[in-house]
């Protein structure tokens, strides 16, 4: 009989590693249905367009083990398959620059995620290590109205507070953290408050919940059971129903692009020094999924619960979001 976790939809609201085939090899031993992939941060439209183009290759190369996921659909097909499903995200709208069209443009190309701003201030906003936070913009309002036309999810996650409570109210499609910590165990400038948490859950949002070590209670010593933890505590908050994982995973990533990342514009200021481990005890590549459920079985969750937060719950709530 198949274990609980080989039978289960699993789906990572974020994962950003370097992806090469050993890595997609990894993601599918790890049982992985789909994942939130991120082709764009910094980089502006052109850029952009080239990072989509190549995950198109990657496609065309991996077509036993990759599928493209452009609705839910797809991502049952994958587990079907047996393959692993792509949806396209980004960590930032700097893709868009200040072009409207480009979101029905991006979308067709399969971007079903957008993270607003990344950690800065952008045209539409301003992120969470932002000095001010000066709210959603004018052009922030128009953005969010064509993701919502175009059925692309409204993503939070580095985006500062008054600014991602806008956002809440202004897009009339539910949004989500796709992967943050809850700052009730650990106060964090990345992690959402309690506040936060149960505003977005109101509004029928989403909470992909982050592995990332530096906003866990215990840094550079989490392990899975660490992180299930935060899970757990994210679940009492906002409800079952509304709690997903988002791992954030760097697999593979080399020292320079953990600069890049942490720069404004990618070579600006440092925004922030982690001063932690940049990996979590028992979860290091993605063929270590079945360790987080293990984790969850050692909570003592059922099985019911295991299989809503692993993927069950994604899949219902980007069936709402993209509308199939």
């Amino acid at each position: 009989m198949a274990s609980l976790h080989q039978r289960s939809i699993v789906v990572d609201g974020l994962v950003i590693s370097n992806f090469t085939r050993p890595v997609f090899e990894d993601m599918r031993a790890g049982g992985l249905t789909a994942a939130n992939c991120t082709c764009s941060i910094w980089e502006g439209f052109e850029p952009t367009m080239r990072n989509v183009a190549r995950w198109l290759r990657f496609f065309d190369e991996n077509s036993d083990i990759l599928t493209q996921v452009h609705d839910t659909s797809d991502i049952l097909k994958a587990k079907e398959d047996g393959k692993v499903g792509i949806i396209l995200g980004w960590q930032n709208t700097s893709g868009y620059g200040d072009v409207i069209d480009y979101v029905p443009l991006f979308a067709k190309l399969g971007v079903r995620v957008a993270q607003l701003t990344y950690n800065t201030a952008n045209l539409v906003g301003s992120g969470c290590y932002e000095s001010v936070d000066r709210g959603l913009t004018d052009y922030g309002h128009d953005l969010i109205a064509a993701m919502n036309a175009s059925g692309v999810l409204v993503d939070l996650s580095h985006v500062a507070r008054d600014t991602a409570r806008d956002a809440i109210f202004a897009s009339k499609k539910p949004v989500a953290y796709t992967h943050c910590a809850p700052a009730g165990l650990k106060n964090h400038p990345r992690n959402k408050s309690d506040e936060e948490l149960k505003l977005i859950a109101s509004k029928e949002g989403f909470v992909g919940v982050t592995m990332f070590p530096a906003f866990l209670a215990r840094g550079k010593e989490s392990t899975v059971d660490d992180y299930i933890e935060a899970v757990e505590y994210t679940i009492k908050l906002v409800g079952e129903e509304r709690v997903g994982l988002g791992t954030d995973l760097t697999q593979d990533q080399p020292p320079a692009f953990f600069d890049w990342i942490n720069r404004d514009k990618g070579d600006g200021r440092k925004l922030v020094d982690f001063g932690e481990a940049l990996e979590l005890g028992g979860y290091c590549r993605s063929s270590e999924f079945p360790n987080i459920t293990a984790a969850m079985e050692r909570r003592g969750w059922s099985e019911e619960r295991i299989q809503r937060v692993l993927g069950k719950n994604w899949v219902q709530f980007l069936r709402d979001v993209w509308g199939a």
